[in-house]
């Protein structure tokens, strides 16, 4: 699969229409796409790990064979200079959630383009379907404040929560020890890595070049605590 011959027609349509926001270098983005017609794009687990292996091989400005690193540990993959930094990510039933910052002009589109196209075909022919599997281009919030982008960290994370406890939002947590013990044991998203879980995922990430929020593992899970309390989040949400 050579990401240079498949990702043209998606990168030039993003790149020719015209966006609510434009991408600047520096500044981070919630990026975020989701099936046609609200359909599935995960039907099993090997294709949210599909997913993922390709979150850290289509962050390259170089040409990508996938089986050339399909069974490679990603630390030992040489990818060269990267398009994006990945602060987090959710993996859901038919949707994604991505937390990037641009690191060159153009990345973001670059990135999300070789990313959906890349997933597309292998969904495609894994599954014998045929057509556009994603609704249109991928959206994108500019988080322009302090406050908005550590609320970002909450809300990618906690997606999860919906699938054991889908009313949480309106009516609170019913059963907080299931909803921690499933966040725990939700692999298809950066929480592990922000909880201390030893992974070879924590590759896909770029910590350092994102605000210092969390000073620790414990100062983290205690944000995410105090979120899963609070129910008033309009001030601020975006998404």
């Amino acid at each position: 699969m050579y990401f240079s011959l498949v990702f043209g027609d998606i990168f030039w349509y993003d790149i020719l229409m015209e966006r609510k926001i434009q991408f600047s270098i520096g500044e981070f983005y919630h990026a975020y796409s989701r099936g046609n017609n609200k359909s599935k794009i995960f039907l099993v687990d090997t294709d949210k790990k599909r997913f993922m292996r390709l979150l850290f091989l289509c962050n390259s400005m170089r040409t990508v064979v996938f089986k050339d690193f399909e069974k490679m540990p990603l630390s030992e993959i040489k990818r060269g200079e990267t398009l994006v930094d990945i602060g987090a990510y959710c993996l859901m039933t038919n949707h994604f959630h991505l937390l990037l910052r641009e690191k060159r002009e153009n990345g973001i589109s670059l990135f999300m383009a070789k990313l959906l196209t890349a997933y597309s075909m292998y969904f495609n022919k894994r599954h014998k379907r045929t057509g556009a599997l994603f609704e249109g281009r991928f959206l994108a919030t500019h988080a322009d404040s302090d406050e908005y982008l550590k609320y970002l960290f909450s809300y990618i994370h906690l997606n999860p929560v919906k699938i054991v406890d889908p009313n949480w939002k309106i009516d609170g947590i019913s059963d907080m020890k299931k909803v921690k013990q499933h966040l725990n044991n939700y692999f298809y998203s950066s929480y592990d890595d922000y909880i201390g879980k030893e992974r070879e995922e924590k590759f896909i990430l770029k910590k350092d070049v994102f605000p210092e929020y969390f000073e620790d593992f414990t100062e983290f899970e205690q944000f995410i605590d105090e979120w899963l309390t609070y129910k008033d989040e309009e001030v601020i949400r975006k998404t």
